[in-house]
């Protein structure tokens, strides 16, 4: 069972998990590890009613990380942790305007035989002299919706919108020196209006920045048009979800990221050549993402953003936008291959939310990535070209698998899990 409670404790868990108490409910007096204490054995006695009487919590216990940090500001009603098993790859050769240089890449990852992918795409990379990246800092975006009474009051408040933006901008940035409204970008549909608001906000990711000066402006617009907003997000944002707009005007960092590598490289270090990559980026990563109707175009930018999100701190949720990318494939005349990849939408952070964890922050500290108050987003800038960089690592060592035949040995010899 769990460490062992006083009574008092004990009585706790048993009103929560009969239902009595609310799981946020605990007395103010409690510390945090009392309070986690309670939650797991509530938990425990839970699990115990559905026929899990062995059930402990003692992994889930143990941790490093700062539990009051954790419990005000990244995670409600916390217990404990979840951990991931955490390796290297690299070194990766980066040739960006912010990370030039070699770095060990941190990834956090369940899926056995993606490290050691990504690893080969490094040494790959760093035979040819390294990736070139460069990282367009697109901004955060928020699109509250309204509801007006038909076209004419919709065109009197886009009026309003349009003549007062310099008002709008100075109200959204009073709350940051970080926070600089780009634009505002307006859809219609019948009675509907949603302003796509887009911020650039320093080395934070900013999704919380931009959200706290929309809803003063939408305050504002309110008071000012008569305009009622009906939501504070209207999915034309568009966060968390592949879409069409971050497709083209992306959103966070538009990431660019290539590679020129020569045929003696391709066959050693990757088994493959310029016409095979060709071929399998063709026939899969275009024509099968097109017959499926999907949004992204290669072959596995989840499973990196993945592992670098969790180890650096990142919102694990933004995976999905990220993983919408485009791999290419060139073959050049003299045998060698011009290989990229085109991140549109990754919203990234070298501050804020997880990046203040413990381990998180190490991770990024390895990476050499810190801000500085005197170049504002120079930091987040230098982690996407990292990201940049390694997304590419992983698509040049699974597509080579792809040509080669070895995508199923690898997992069968690192990936295959083997019963406790």
């Amino acid at each position: 069972m769990n460490e062992a409670l006083s009574t008092d404790l004990e009585d706790l868990a048993q009103e929560i998990a009969e239902g009595r108490r609310a799981l946020h409910q605990l007395p103010p007096e409690l510390d945090v590890a009392q309070q986690a204490g309670v939650r797991r054995r509530a938990a425990e006695i839970h699990a115990a009613r559905l026929g899990d009487s062995e059930l402990t919590l003692g992994n889930v216990a143990h941790f490093s990380l700062d539990a009051e940090r954790a419990s005000t500001q990244n995670c409600e009603n916390f217990m404990g942790v979840a951990q991931i098993p955490m390796g290297l790859a690299g070194p990766l050769q980066v040739r960006g305007e912010e990370a030039d240089g070699s770095f060990f890449v941190p990834l956090a990852t369940t899926e056995g035989a993606l490290v050691a992918s990504i690893n080969r795409g490094c040494r790959a990379i760093a035979k040819s002299g390294g990736a070139v990246v460069r990282v367009e800092d697109v901004g955060m975006t928020r699109a509250p919706v309204f509801r007006t009474r038909g076209i004419e009051e919709t065109q009197r408040f886009l009026g309003w919108v349009s003549e007062h933006e310099d008002d709008i901008r100075k109200l959204a940035e009073q709350e940051s020196r970080f926070l600089k409204l780009q634009d505002i970008r307006p859809a219609i549909v019948g009675s509907t209006v949603l302003l796509r608001f887009r911020f650039t906000t320093g080395d934070a990711m900013g999704m919380n920045m931009v959200t706290i000066a929309c809803d003063r402006v939408v305050n504002l617009l309110e008071e000012k048009t008569g305009v009622e907003c009906i939501a504070l997000s209207g999915n034309y944002c568009v966060d968390k979800k592949p879409s069409a707009v971050n497709f083209q005007l992306g959103r966070g960092k538009r990431i660019f990221a290539e590679v020129v590598l020569d045929r003696g490289t391709l066959a050693t270090t990757l088994k493959t050549n310029a016409e095979a990559l060709a071929e399998v980026q063709y026939r899969k990563n275009f024509l099968g993402s097109i017959s499926a109707g999907a949004m992204g175009y290669n072959a596995q930018y989840a499973n990196v953003l993945a592992a670098l999100f969790v180890a650096c701190g990142q919102d694990l949720a933004h995976v999905v936008e990220g993983a919408m990318g485009v791999t290419c494939f060139e073959p050049r005349e003299d045998g060698s291959v011009y290989a990229s990849v085109t991140l549109p939408d990754a919203p990234v952070a070298a501050v804020g939310g997880g990046t203040g964890l413990g381990t998180q922050r190490e991770a990024l500290r390895a990476l050499g990535i810190a801000a500085d108050a005197e170049r504002p987003g120079a930091a987040a800038r230098k982690f996407a070209e990292i990201v940049g960089a390694t997304v590419l690592a992983g698509e040049l060592s699974l597509m080579s698998a792809f040509t080669s035949r070895d995508l199923a040995r690898a997992h069968e010899q690192l990936g295959r899990s083997k019963e406790p």
